[in-house]
């Protein structure tokens, strides 16, 4: 088993990616930590793991806000032993075209999506740093390339690969590798719910001819959180399908 006994905490965990994370966490052997918003989607996911024989543990958690945030790693700690995966998946949408975008939708967006990710790598790096070892698996998406309606979404992401870079040059001393995913059109519940039309134009731009499964997306995890990607640290990597590699 590539991550027994690693402690594996996956925010945004409750569904879609994340619980596909969680579910390939829990074969491979780490007990995970399903860490949501929705504190019942959690349990539901962990409930599974520890149904089939894994260990898990669910949490209610707002990445927002710091005191959840290091309430929930200081937890992680306590009852799990240490932390040495943490996946940055937890992240919203709020669509609209820039000119008529809210600035409460550009907030909630940014402070989910980038705020989220540098508190959670913030309050990691301490357990991980003691233990002179940790991997952090942050989020970004195919959309840092610019997409109609997402000016907030994509900005986010963006910032996530700059963050990303710069986590990796200041953790690495502490045997911290920081990478970055960056999915294309993935069919989650956040994707499920799109007008048929714009899957239909996101369908034409995908080179291999059909959308993305969690579970896919959940195997570049497992080997970015594993032994195996010892070496590697702060770079982005695309999983879409080739719709990156062209116009």
């Amino acid at each position: 088993m590539r991550l027994r006994e690693k402690v594996a905490l996956v925010t945004g965990g409750g569904s879609g990616i994340g619980a596909a994370v969680c579910r390939r966490f829990a074969r491979e052997g780490a007990f995970v930590v399903v860490a949501d918003v929705d504190r019942a989607a959690a349990e539901r996911v962990a409930s599974e793991i520890k149904e089939r024989g894994g260990r898990a543990l669910s949490l209610g958690v707002d990445v927002r806000d710091r005191a959840e945030v290091e309430e929930m790693v200081k937890r992680v700690e306590e009852e799990c032993g240490g932390l040495h995966i943490l996946i940055n998946n937890a992240g919203i949408t709020r669509d609209n075209l820039a000119v008529r975008m809210t600035e409460g939708d550009w907030d909630l967006v940014v402070e989910v999506n980038l705020k989220g990710t540098f508190l959670c790598s913030q309050a990691a790096f301490r357990p991980m740093r003691r233990q002179r070892y940790g991997k952090i698996v942050n989020t970004a998406s195919v959309a840092v390339r610019g997409n109609l309606g997402q000016a907030n979404y994509s900005a986010s992401k963006a910032g996530i690969i700059g963050l990303t870079r710069t986590l990796a040059l200041e953790f690495a001393r502490a045997g911290i590798c920081v990478n970055c995913i960056a999915p294309g059109f993935i069919e989650t519940p956040m994707t499920a719910g799109l007008p048929e039309k714009v899957k239909e134009e996101a369908l034409r731009r995908i080179p291999l001819g059909r959308f993305g499964k969690p579970e896919e997306v959940a195997e570049l995890h497992l080997f970015l959180a594993s032994p195996e990607s010892d070496y590697i640290t702060g770079q982005v990597f695309f999983i879409d399908g080739g719709a990156s590699i062209g116009i």
